[in-house]
């Protein structure tokens, strides 16, 4: 792996330590890790950028064609095994498109914000996603993470916190309800309740301009996210009327299914790992909070999905890097993070099961003077 910190090492039996990341103070700057990255990984470019949004497309139209011209036809037991393969690879290429709009809300796509904004907005919005409201709550995400106060999204619970149910969701049919619910409909449990997000006075969603998640300045891009949704909601019933509604679940919803159980495994692993701290009030800064996540090792779909998966770290430092900077940007870090630098390569599915079982809340230390009592670490023992 090179410089920086494995969150799993195996002891002499060969079972599987899960190794704290430090959680003082970092003794170097922001300034010190951008120095450290050449600097035309900072650059971007309009044509590089473009291409991998032409190849995503590309594929993506080419799947649909190839699901509506030969796989609708296809009789039983055929279709059985085609609508499955179809349905992964093009939710992959389609969560690659929408690692394209992430980037183009945080103006990493090109040095001109209109043309981001336009085109991470057709992107999201083709997927039913609420661009420009998603955008500014991940920009607070960003602001804040780590934060049990302030952080927008996968913001643990505190052991005290806990209601009456957690002792069934802590059981293992618990943690396999958890992670269905999370794989399923966790993406929409979080944009229209604010499942899992931070506690507001009055409650909070995407797509209601009035949300308290969002300034009065955002807010007629709310109401525009919302226009851009209903419109692509008429077209899609309108061709569900020509196609029939089988059709559009099959060729068009059922790869969505897979985009967004993507996308919220993916942010789940990222900030939940029995080695990452949290922090309350007392102890959080932004440094701390953007160095307590940790990149992933995900196969082949590292490529697919514009390594979104093995460069968070980075990405969380500085998100105006594009996608194909971040593996050299990464690397260059590695050094002056050194133990402050988290990975683990442990398989996804085995992750997923160990994830949901040692990180059920989250609670300080109790120990001598010196425990620092704002820190909070994953504990799964009630």
């Amino acid at each position: 792996m090179g410089s920086g910190g494995h969150a799993t090492e195996r002891d002499n039996s060969g079972n599987e330590v899960i190794k704290r990341a430090p959680s003082s103070k970092p003794p170097f700057t922001l300034g010190d890790i951008k120095k450290a990255i050449p600097p035309h990984c900072f650059n971007r470019s309009l044509l590089r950028s473009s291409s991998y949004l032409f190849v995503d497309l590309f594929f993506s139209f080419f799947f649909y064609y190839v699901a509506a011209k030969f796989i609708v036809p296809l009789s039983t037991p055929l279709s059985y095994v085609a609508w499955p393969v179809y349905w992964v690879l093009q939710g992959s290429v389609q969560m690659g498109l929408w690692v394209i709009g992430h980037e183009c809300g945080h103006q990493a796509f090109s040095d001109y914000t209109w043309l981001n904004d336009t085109i991470g907005y057709f992107l999201h919005t083709g997927m039913l996603a609420p661009y420009f409201s998603w955008k500014y709550s991940h920009r607070r995400h960003h602001s804040n993470t780590s934060s049990l106060e302030n952080d927008e999204s996968f913001v643990p619970k505190k052991k005290s916190a806990l209601n009456s149910s957690a002792r069934l969701l802590n059981t293992p049919p618990g943690r396999l309800f958890r992670l269905v619910v999370l794989c399923t409909i966790g993406w929409l449990l979080y944009i229209c309740f604010n499942v899992s997000g931070r506690k507001y006075e009055k409650f909070a969603n995407h797509f209601d301009p009035k949300s308290p998640i969002y300034s009065d300045r955002e807010r007629f891009q709310i109401f525009l996210t919302d226009v851009g949704l209903v419109v692509a909601s008429y077209g899609l019933y309108k061709v569900a009327l020509a196609q029939g509604v089988i059709w559009l679940l099959m060729v068009y919803f059922a790869p969505l299914v897979i985009v967004y159980g993507f996308l919220v495994v993916i942010t789940w692993l990222h900030h939940t790992h029995p080695s990452l701290p949290h922090y309350d009030s007392t102890e959080w800064n932004w440094l701390r909070g953007a160095l307590s996540t940790i990149d992933r090792d995900y196969g082949a779909f590292n490529t697919i999905l514009h390594h979104i998966t093995d460069t968070h770290v980075a990405h969380h430092l500085f998100f105006t890097i594009p996608h194909y900077n971040a593996m050299e940007a990464t690397k260059a870090i590695k050094p002056i993070l050194k133990e402050y630098y988290q990975f683990d390569d442990t398989p996804i599915i085995k992750a997923m099961w160990r994830e949901a079982t040692e990180c059920f809340f989250v609670e300080a230390d109790k120990g001598d003077e010196n425990t620092t009592k704002g820190v909070y670490w994953f504990n799964n023992k009630m």
